[in-house]
């Protein structure tokens, strides 16, 4: 099952790290566990059937005494109950109906974690005559810790720093798909430290100000004194990354294995700091337009300081200080125009330089004319580029939505209501309509209409394997049209009793498949699923009064 949103308490939008799950829901175990402790347990199902197991390393397979096991119930995640396990790491949460729970398991040095968690999904256990769920083996993994010190020239600590790690997913392709996960500042020993994390490939990268810096600012009428050097106290640290190298494509990952500590440390080294000039055109309705500098950090953008924007006014310029060479982006001018700098020595930029950026806005309809939701937020993502953009969003009051300022390129676009998906179905650009989410962005601005999906229809069913219901396999409702049509692809991992339920699913042909340990596979790429199309179960979505499609057949797991 898919881990509901308000267990998991995450947000949106990926591309700020958010909310560890641990801290949510281990605190949300522990105040249920002193409401038990104080004598109000709280709600409880009452009823005959009980879920009991063990809970180990997965690492070692040792028991784990005293972690908390709790089991939540599958239409609200409200804690039912909760236990500890006992010297033997056993648990057993007896007096609960028949139903469907979902079951969590959290310990100090472990990552709080879903029943055979994989991303998003876990395997909900399935109450009930006939139903085997007396003998689990609940593996939780311990958290692995990175930590480092940063040091400046000389060896000397340096303090505040920014760390920033990213982590690289599994199927990763170079250039792609890297994310930010976490950050943190270092203390006065320059030291650092990121807890509690997952198994996998880490990248580490500072960005820090030199203690004893002094930036002056040369002001609008004379840019040139910049070229001739700088005084010896304006300098800046470039973004560092692990292991001391400032060049991104070099950077050292750092593989963590479960449970396992280890150490980044990073060296910074100042250089005469850059100024750049850029002119500040005003705006329509008389405001300043005002420039903005980033550098992308494996697809996150960090944004630089200006200087003097009131003298902007006077001078129509601002001055940018504390640059370190290195590759920027840069939105000036009214239009935005949007240049790539590879700034190696101050300078004027030209205002003409750059590609124009364009408004891409729209409407959204539904494909029987349907209301749509009241609050709708629109985001707008880059599709599959090697350099990554953020995901930018916008509310779509009464159903209109506006982008303002979107470079060229291929984009995909989305929709959700309350934390569930719109899946779009069509896209029309002036009068030509496609299938999919995909628009090309060039040099005028984009007019669209949207039809999407209300995304209430569930297509439900059993993977079977052998003749019985097989739990964890990874089910997914693959679109006819997969490369165009990514966004109407749908997940799940099947529960005890082998039962899955795909939500949000938008009119169209489908397949389901489900693949036994497909966890690591790419299945969002064709040339990957296709192979276990064969002996899917196709299926066709319609809008449907009942809004849940029950598959007759059960669907075969396959193995990767």
């Amino acid at each position: 099952m898919r881990i509901s949103w308000s267990a998991r308490r995450g947000g949106f939008l990926r591309q700020t790290p958010a909310l560890p799950l641990a801290i949510a829901l281990a605190a949300a175990i522990a105040a249920h566990a002193q409401s038990d402790a104080a004598g109000s347990r709280g709600p409880t199902f009452a009823g005959r059937y009980s879920i009991a197991g063990t809970v180990v390393n997965a690492i070692t397979g040792d028991p784990i005494r005293r972690a908390t096991v709790a089991v939540l119930s599958e239409a609200d995640s409200q804690i039912v109950e909760s236990v500890l396990s006992d010297n033997e790491g056993h648990f057993a949460l007896t007096g609960l109906g028949a139903a469907k729970y979902q079951l969590t398991a959290s310990k100090r040095g472990f990552r709080t974690a879903f029943y055979d968690e994989h991303d998003e999904y876990s395997t909900a256990i399935v109450t009930g005559d006939g139903q085997d769920t007396g003998s689990l083996i609940f593996r939780l993994v311990p958290g692995a810790v990175l930590r480092g010190v940063v040091t400046g020239d000389g060896g000397d600590s340096v303090e505040d720093a920014n760390v920033l790690l990213f982590r690289r997913p599994r199927g990763h392709r170079l250039g792609q798909h890297i994310e930010q996960v976490d950050a943190a500042r270092t203390d006065d020993t320059g030291a650092y430290e990121f807890g509690n994390l997952p198994a996998g490939e880490y990248l580490v990268a500072v960005s820090a100000e030199p203690w004893y810096s002094l930036h002056r600012s040369f002001g609008a009428s004379e840019p040139r004194a910049t070229a001739q050097g700088t005084a010896a106290l304006d300098v800046a640290y470039p973004i560092t990354f692990f292991d001391s190298t400032t060049d991104e494509s070099s950077a050292t990952a750092i593989t963590l294995a479960a449970g396992a500590t280890e150490v980044a440390n990073v060296s910074l080294h100042a250089v005469p700091a850059l100024h750049l000039f850029v002119q500040t055109p005003r705006k329509a309705d008389g405001s300043i337009a005002r420039p903005e500098l980033r550098q992308s950090v494996f697809g996150t953008q960090i944004s630089a300081e200006s200087m003097g924007m009131l003298d902007a006014i006077r001078s129509g310029q601002v001055e940018f200080t504390g640059i370190a060479p290195g590759q920027y982006e840069l939105a000036q001018g009214d239009p935005p125009r949007i240049v790539e700098l590879d700034a190696t020595a101050s300078q004027q930029v030209d205002p003409t330089a750059g590609t124009p950026t364009v408004d891409v806005s729209g409407t959204l309809k539904t494909m029987a004319g349907s209301p749509l939701p009241g609050e709708i937020t629109v985001l707008l993502e880059p599709y599959d580029g090697e350099r990554r953009r953020d995901i930018v969003q916008a509310s779509a009051a009464r159903g209109t939505f506006h982008f303002f300022a979107v470079p060229p390129g291929k984009w995909s676009l989305s929709a959700q209501a309350g934390g569930s998906a719109l899946p779009v179905l069509t896209t029309t650009v002036g009068n030509r309509a496609h299938g999919g989410n995909l628009i090309t962005v060039g040099d005028r601005s984009l007019q669209l209409v949207l039809t999407v999906s209300p995304g209430e229809m569930r297509v439900e069913g059993f993977a079977r394997k052998d003749g019985k219901g097989f739990a964890g396999a990874m089910v997914v409702l693959v679109p006819k049209d997969l490369a165009a049509s990514r966004e109407l692809a749908r997940r799940d991992q099947s529960d005890s009793d082998g039962s899955f339920s795909l939500r949000g699913a938008a009119p169209g042909q489908y397949t389901v498949v489900a693949i036994q340990d497909g966890w690591d596979l790419d299945w969002s790429r064709p040339q990957v699923i296709s192979r276990f199309l064969p002996r899917g179960i196709p299926v066709t979505v319609t809008d449907t009064t009942s809004k849940r499609l029950t598959l007759l057949n059960p669907v075969p797991v396959q193995s990767p």
